[in-house]
């Protein structure tokens, strides 16, 4: 591809033309810049491209795309330099056009709220290749090239990573992808210039607040992806949260609501439950899921819903939803031989603690012995620290014994982090907790502690199979501990 046809459909303010070479990529790191590339100069909330300028045209750029018209004297008259409005928005333009626009070439689908996108995108992944369809998937888990996974950086990867996995779903023939969209990729332009087919809204509460500054903000960038659809894609939300029907407020694109509450597009109710699944009733019709509360309820309605507008037959739909299998740690149950259930969820929010603790509640009412229900919680570092004393307070509100554990410390110390989830707690919740700092001695204690019949909720951490301690992951798995106890 010559630079000339790359740059045709990018809105600059003006340019300054070198050679009309050949591209051989396109970087925002300017440590991956070789002969032929374009580089884009992106100020992030660490660095700022526009310093890297000189380093980028030394190892061989081509072309140079900023928007800090102060730095334009910086390019070598020999490379073409580009000034746009914004570059991380020109970034996602170049990137989709190198690709080929591949976004244009799928049913993508895309499935955004603060709890709930992964087991949403993945089961929806989960439904349309057990319906014979090629499908990929790209999730904070891990992505899929139809049968192929493929690591998972980010839950939204950067406009380049992007473009290029759904380049290659193209290449295998995938017919529809499923994604998670997260507030940062909506604020920072990773998505812009993707062609959705169809969004769905979870849920939303507090969560990133460090990053975006206000849950207003937080709640805005979630409106954005679904003010950008085009008329002819589906947005489907949640109406059982407050918000929900705020991200249909601006949308061209059909509309379409579910709850378990109210009269919406899609209905569902909880009609048995146990630690093994639920029998539930969607839209009148009955159905046996292998997931458990009234969470996942409305993940399998948002799941069932763009089924249905993606043009799968209602009781076809059903079948296939009874058949799916639940995302890695989110609610993950597992049975030691000793006689209680140790269960491992992603919970990393309050609501999503307050909505599993009651999960786990409710079941344990149903039961004849309702056993000791033992909490282990951490907060992660560098993170919103006012959520911190708030998970804290979910804990002991809904738990018998709570371990307040470190979860990924990062940079912080993780007693600090500790210190700052024991400060919503008065003197009488204290009582009821246990402060074990290192994780792995807090999930041996939990278990030594239980007795037929209790349940331990491993919280926070669900897929991940690490700790972030300073900058270096160490490997971790709470699945394994807990194992490693039985």
């Amino acid at each position: 591809m010559k630079l000339t046809e790359l740059i045709c459909n990018l809105d600059y303010e003006s340019i300054r033309s070198g050679k009309d070479s050949d591209i051989k990529d396109i970087q925002f790191d300017s440590r991956k810049v070789t002969d032929g590339s374009v580089f884009v100069a992106i100020k992030g909330t660490a660095s700022d491209g526009h310093d890297y300028i000189g380093a980028a045209v030394k190892s061989g750029a081509v072309a140079v795309v900023y928007d800090d018209a102060s730095r334009g004297s910086e390019i070598d008259g020999s490379v073409t330099a580009i000034l746009v409005k914004d570059s991380s928005i020109a970034l996602a333009r170049l990137a989709s056009d190198y690709f080929g626009n591949p976004s244009q070439k799928v049913t993508l689908v895309g499935v955004t709220g603060t709890n709930g996108k992964t087991t949403t995108a993945t089961l929806l992944y989960q439904m349309f290749r057990k319906l014979g369809h090629k499908a990929g998937l790209l999730s904070t888990v891990i992505n899929y090239i139809d049968d192929e996974a493929v690591e998972a950086t980010h839950t939204t990867p950067d406009p380049l990573e992007l473009n290029g996995l759904l380049a290659k779903m193209v290449e295998r023939g995938c017919e529809y992808v499923f994604m998670e969209v997260s507030s940062h990729s909506v604020v920072q332009n990773r998505i812009a210039y993707l062609d959705f087919d169809g969004a769905l809204f979870t849920n939303i509460t507090r969560d990133h607040i460090d990053y975006h500054g206000t849950f207003d903000n937080y709640l805005a960038a979630k409106k954005a992806f679904f003010d950008g659809l085009k008329k002819s894609a589906f947005a489907i939300t949640n109406i059982d949260d407050k918000n929900g029907l705020v991200m249909l407020q601006n949308t061209a694109a059909k509309r379409m609501t579910y709850s378990t509450r109210a009269m919406a597009d899609f209905r569902g109710k909880i009609l048995e439950e146990s630690f093994d699944g639920m029998l539930i009733s969607v839209n009148d019709t009955e159905v046996n899921v292998p997931f458990i509360g009234r969470f996942n309820v409305y993940n399998l309605l948002a799941v069932y819903g763009a089924a249905v507008e993606l043009g799968v037959e209602h009781l076809q739909a059903l079948t296939v939803l009874s058949s799916l299998k639940a995302v890695s740690g989110r609610f993950e149950t597992l049975h030691a031989p000793k006689g209680y259930t140790a269960i491992v969820d992603y919970a990393h929010t309050p609501d999503a603690l307050d909505n599993v603790l009651a999960t786990i509640n409710e079941l344990r009412e149903s039961r004849r012995e309702k056993g000791t229900l033992i909490s282990i919680v951490g907060c992660g570092g560098n993170r919103d620290k006012g959520k911190r004393p708030m998970m804290a307070q979910s804990a002991v509100r809904a738990s018998d014994k709570v371990i307040i554990t470190s979860d990924n410390p990062r940079k912080e110390d993780p007693q600090a982090i500790i210190d700052d989830m024991l400060a919503g707690l008065n003197d009488e919740q204290m009582k009821n907790v246990i402060v074990i700092a290192d994780r792995r001695q807090a999930i041996k204690t939990a278990c030594m502690m239980a007795d037929k019949g209790d349940v331990i909720l491993v919280a926070g951490k669900g897929h991940e199979n690490y700790q972030i301690i300073g900058d270096v992951k160490h490997h971790f798995d709470d699945h394994e501990e807990i194992k490693a106890c039985f």
